[in-house]
């Protein structure tokens, strides 16, 4: 029985920073062949950082990355690399992967099946492969390749790859994050393997990129589809697992045999299999959100955020995300009281403050809301006072916060949640100002869960507790609150989830039982307010259908439900 030592490479890319993943894939290969690995595995387009979207268009893009690829091959040895990259020509690319070893790329492999469905856009810049499957002689092993979707395939390349003779099949991968996705993948994993009769290494891409959360997570399965090693979820890993494969004979190879390299001259004592335990949906909902605060504001070049803080549950909860994502010292919250802003709003901002230890400063709006309703006085005269002047204080806000970026080359969060956003309960250049929305892709009673989560994790109160029990609200008027223009968010967040993640028409809520008049109220508001969110910042994509780039709706829309 031979045994393959395999790394699993998961490592955290920049889409369009070919220095720093060449650089990156080198170190992490030298490491896998310092601890004499046959076989080092990275994720689906390495090189490029994936999605690489419209960089693909463009021919220097392209022409610079297959160079990198050249540079990689250039410096492999025994050990054999398996490298993600973008083949071809602009208007005849394959998403691939190059096999290399002892200094050549030895062969390539192009993506048959094409995602073209939800965050994916793949048929807009790629061809599916179409060349014979071939199997690559790895240290004495016949080893079948194939990158994400093609494993989603039933009777696809990995049965395919089996059933010609593979003894092991590579997964490469750039599989981003849902809430329920391990499982998914772990139900998709097992049917393969057992669909092929061999193991699969499954390679996950990690980090954030705009809306998308790679989570990592890599796994290997044996040929039952049992897991027997898991990288670390939301983080980069070295995974080296030592797989004693099944040999099959010679004369069941039905597909060609393309040798790799050879067995390792001195092999090492193996090492015994390693399973990372993975949180629970609510921990990996908060390890998702930090990872990819983190990566925003530093791939984008920035090292500090400023946010308003209104000693309110949203604000609180993306505070001690970005505490944790970045440090107290890149975090600087600012209160903006007005003249409605209720005394326990201020102290619970204050006390938030000190408990994670950001720099926190407070700035009255008041003598510039003065002055503006002065402004406007001629022109609303005869008027009765309404959301107009409420949201003047809001946009006031976002003037303020835009202005302290500015001035200190700061990048703004926001703070709005999932269930406000999808019924428009948000101002359009005021609390929707900023380049982040943390937790725009989290229904309210999430963030509710997710703050006392917070709290368990720390062990002491990071969140004040009156801002965990005290009714949400705006402060745009005096003694509002969120229920007088809401229903309670335990009876509208499950009407949003089946609106938007279930794509059911009012009509179809109604038979479920969700109270008439507030499903043709709230489903139409959901319509409505599609203009905003076109203009509002993205965030982390969490669920499996965010008001993002998952969800196309026309803003000019006839159709009532």
């Amino acid at each position: 029985m031979p045994r393959l030592r395999v790394a699993l490479c998961q490592i955290n890319t920049i889409v369009g920073d070919l220095e720093h993943n060449r650089d990156l894939i080198a170190d992490t290969y030298q490491r896998a062949s310092d601890q004499q690995c046959d076989l080092a595995v990275f994720p689906e387009m390495t090189v490029t950082g994936y999605p690489p979207e419209d960089l693909l268009l463009k021919r220097g893009f392209i022409d610079d990355s297959q160079a990198v690829i050249a540079t990689l091959a250039a410096q492999t040895s025994r050990t054999a690399a398996v490298i993600g990259f973008a083949d071809g020509q602009v208007g005849h690319l394959n998403n691939a992967a190059a096999v290399c070893a002892e200094g050549r790329h030895i062969a390539t492999y192009h993506k048959r099946h094409l995602p073209n469905y939800r965050v994916f856009d793949e048929e807009r810049y790629f061809e599916p492969g179409n060349d014979p499957f071939t199997l690559f002689e790895v240290a004495g092993v016949r080893v079948g390749m194939s990158i994400c979707e093609d494993l989603w395939i039933t009777g696809g390349p990995a049965a395919q790859l089996g059933h010609g003779g593979a003894e092991l099949i590579i997964n490469i991968n750039g599989s981003p994050f849902r809430s329920d996705k391990i499982a998914v993948r772990d139900e998709v994993l097992l049917a393969r393997a057992v669909e092929a009769g061999c193991p699969i290494v499954y390679v996950n891409l990690v980090g954030g990129q705009d809306e998308l959360i790679f989570d990592g997570a890599s796994t290997v399965v044996d040929r039952t589809g049992a897991v027997v090693a898991r990288a670390h979820q939301f983080a980069e890993d070295l995974l080296i697992v030592d797989l004693n494969v099944d040999s099959r004979p010679t004369d069941e190879a039905t597909l060609p045999i393309h040798p790799v390299n050879v067995v390792l001259s001195e092999a090492s004592e193996p090492s015994p299999a390693r399973i990372e335990p993975l949180g629970d949906a609510l921990d990996q909902i908060h390890d998702a959100i930090v990872l990819a605060t983190k990566d925003y504001v530093a791939k984008t070049g920035f090292s500090d955020i400023c946010m308003g803080v209104s000693g309110g549950i949203d604000s609180s909860v993306v505070a001690a995300i970005a505490v944790e994502a970045l440090g107290a010292q890149h975090v600087h919250g600012i209160a903006l009281p007005s003249r409605f802003s209720s005394d326990h709003s201020v102290d619970d901002a204050e006390r938030l403050a000190e408990n994670l230890g950001f720099d926190y400063r407070v700035i009255a709006i008041e003598p510039a809301h003065r002055a503006v309703l002065e402004m406007l006085s001629e022109s609303f005269v005869g008027t009765e006072s309404g959301i107009a002047e409420e949201n003047i204080q809001s946009r006031l806000r976002g003037v303020v916060w835009m202005a302290l970026a500015n001035k200190f080359g700061w990048l703004v969060l926001t703070t709005s949640n999932k269930s406000e956003a999808a019924v428009g309960y948000a101002t359009l250049y005021g609390d929707t100002a900023g380049a982040y929305a943390v937790i725009g892709d989290l229904y309210k009673t999430t963030v509710y869960a997710l703050a006392r989560r917070i709290n368990e994790r720390a062990g002491r109160e990071i969140i004040p507790e009156a801002v965990i029990t005290k009714a949400p609200s705006a402060e745009l008027r005096r003694d509002q609150r969120d229920d007088q223009s809401l229903p309670p968010y335990d009876q509208l967040d499950p009407l949003l989830e089946a609106y938007i993640e279930g794509d059911r028409t009012a009509a179809e809520l109604i038979e479920l039982g969700f109270d008439s008049e507030i499903v043709n109220r709230f489903c139409r508001l959901v319509d409505i307010n599609e203009f905003k969110r076109r203009q509002t910042p993205l965030g982390p994509r969490l669920s499996s259908k965010s008001l993002g780039r998952d969800r196309r709706l026309p803003i000019v829309n006839g159709y009532r439900p």
